[in-house]
């Protein structure tokens, strides 16, 4: 999918997004993120992954939307500690614009 992310244009498909962040450690999740493989990263993290741009370069909105177009699911915050069985998010976030 043809994407432009700080104002640079980018083929990007969701394997290859998949297979750039197997084997990166997520960092600490403080506002948006996105679930790849089973695992939480910042927008901003996966954003200088897969564009090697700095992270002041670029939107938390611009990868977002990226994302949630290769079929990816972001949410607006990290999830919330719970005693069930898995983390849990608020809705998913649709980035318009």
């Amino acid at each position: 999918m043809r994407c432009v992310i700080a104002r640079y244009p980018f083929d990007l498909f969701k394997t290859d997004v998949e297979t750039s962040m197997d084997g990166v450690r997520p960092e600490p999740v403080t506002g948006a993120c996105v679930v790849i493989d089973g695992r939480v990263f910042p927008v901003k993290q996966v954003g200088e992954v897969i564009t090697g741009q700095d992270r002041r370069d670029f939107t938390i909105g611009e990868v977002a939307r990226a994302l949630i177009r290769l079929g990816f699911t972001c949410h607006a915050a990290p999830p919330v500690p719970s005693s069930g069985a898995g983390p849990a998010y608020g809705r998913p976030v649709q980035w318009d614009g």
